[in-house]
């Protein structure tokens, strides 16, 4: 069978999120809940749509960077569109500088994205308090002009858009909305999502839901304080984005559920509801022996990429039309760990360098060139932690620990049968410093 080389390398494009309203993206989607532990998705809709349909929720998604939250919440999306709830799903890096975020950014960001996905369909909001507050900031903010009859969502937007540009407008803005946080939560309630979850249900929608994906992004920096970003966010700022008035899903960085602060979290933005961590796709179990159901999902994941059309059960026997040998897909699915993006980028690099099928020295080659773009950023001292992780298959709370985790060293694991465990990227157990424990240089590492 001949494979559409165009499609296959834009499917394969590690940067693409697919979106459940493209029939393509649909055909290419694989649903890993099986061996991930649980069923995350389901249990994030049951708990909107048969719960607490009523009564806003707030629910916490976390997982690495690259295995497949924003897929999975697209689909969430889609699936509680069907159910006849009105859905606005945002990536919140496009709206803040994710180095330097406040409460008040995020505040407004929610805002702007509801008025102005609600703008799009006939839902016009008015709300008092904010043209005159952005008349003040006008003021405040000299070179920003608001006019009184502007629309919510345009003057949110022009302001949001100035301030993510510019460091010293986003200081100055603060200065002016953190003392007024309070009063800005209760009119985004009482002047947008209230009244927009009112008309919504005029229309015969169930209610008002907001997927704010990406804020796992924001930067682990210290603050003055001495709490991390992500700390200050979402533990000691945590009861505040709780508050607004509609049904919620955040995404909130990794680090958190491994630092002290885990049950504060869960608490205090969770409501007493641990987050949902999405994991890797497991190659091997807990035991090391390989995990076959996982493995062949990951090969369906390729395969479907080349023939999307084809049945599942058929697509098998077509893998010697994108590899040499089955063994090479193999090679692939395992040294990715089961990190999805991973894997795809592998896959992508593969079709810059040659069409399918593609040969086993260039797989080799690819590996090779990304095992020596990971080592370089490796210290003699992660080398040992490294090894720790491979040997007991777990991780402490230690900051090292989730550095390592937040740069793709060391990956995390849910299997039904297995329980929970973690061990290292597997294209660095083949790294000649891992396998001869040399750790003393990073020139060593190297191979």
């Amino acid at each position: 069978m001949s494979i559409d080389l165009l499609k296959f390398y834009q499917g394969c494009n590690p940067s693409k999120t697919l979106n459940f309203e493209k029939a393509q993206d649909r055909q290419y989607y694989i649903d890993f809940s099986s061996v991930r532990g649980g069923k995350i998705i389901e249990e994030l809709r049951r708990t909107i749509v048969r719960l607490s349909p009523e009564d806003p929720t707030c629910q916490l998604f976390t997982g690495h960077i690259g295995c497949g939250k924003s897929t999975e919440l697209l689909r969430l999306k889609a699936e509680l569109e069907s159910e006849g709830f009105h859905v606005v799903y945002f990536e919140s890096s496009q709206d803040l500088e994710m180095a330097d975020v406040d409460m008040s950014d995020i505040l407004l960001a929610i805002a702007r994205q509801v008025s102005e996905n609600l703008a799009a369909i006939g839902i016009e909001l008015q709300s008092g308090y904010f043209h005159k507050q952005f008349q003040e900031i006008s003021e405040f903010l000299h070179g920003i002009e608001l006019s009184e009859t502007q629309e919510l969502s345009g003057a949110i937007a022009q302001i949001t858009d100035r301030a993510k540009g510019s460091p010293k407008l986003r200081t100055q803005l603060r200065q002016y909305l953190e003392p007024r946080t309070s009063r800005i939560l209760q009119a985004i309630n009482e002047e947008i999502l209230l009244p927009a979850t009112a008309q919504l249900k005029e229309r015969g929608k169930q209610g008002l839901v907001a997927i704010v994906d990406n804020l796992d992004r924001v930067d682990n920096r210290p603050l003055s304080s001495g709490r991390s970003l992500p700390e200050y966010l979402f533990v000691d700022r945590g009861e505040q984005l709780r508050k607004l008035k509609c049904h919620l899903v955040y995404t909130i960085p990794l680090s958190l559920i491994f630092s002290h602060e885990s049950e504060a979290l869960k608490t205090r933005l969770g409501g007493g509801v641990a987050p949902k961590v999405l994991p890797m796709v497991p190659v091997k179990l807990r035991s090391g022996s390989p995990c076959e159901a996982g493995l062949n999902l990951l090969r369906q994941m390729i395969l479907a990429r080349a023939f999307p059309h084809t049945d599942p059960d058929s697509r098998m026997q077509y893998i010697d039309c994108i590899f040499d040998t089955s063994d090479s897909l193999d090679r692939l699915c395992n040294i990715s760990g089961g990190h999805v993006r991973n894997l795809l980028g592998l896959i992508f690099r593969c079709l810059q360098r040659e069409d399918p099928p593609f040969s086993r020295e260039t797989i080799e080659l690819l590996i090779e060139e990304r095992r020596n773009d990971l080592i370089l950023a490796l210290s003699p001292h992660d080398w040992e932690l490294l090894r720790q992780v491979h040997e007991t298959k777990n991780i402490s709370s230690e900051a090292t620990y989730q550095t390592l985790l937040r740069s793709m060293f060391v990956f995390e694991y849910r299997h039904a049968d297995a329980g929970r465990w973690f061990d290292i990227n597997p294209i660095l157990i083949e790294a000649k410093a891992f396998k001869q424990g040399n750790f003393g240089s990073r020139s060593l590492s190297f191979g």
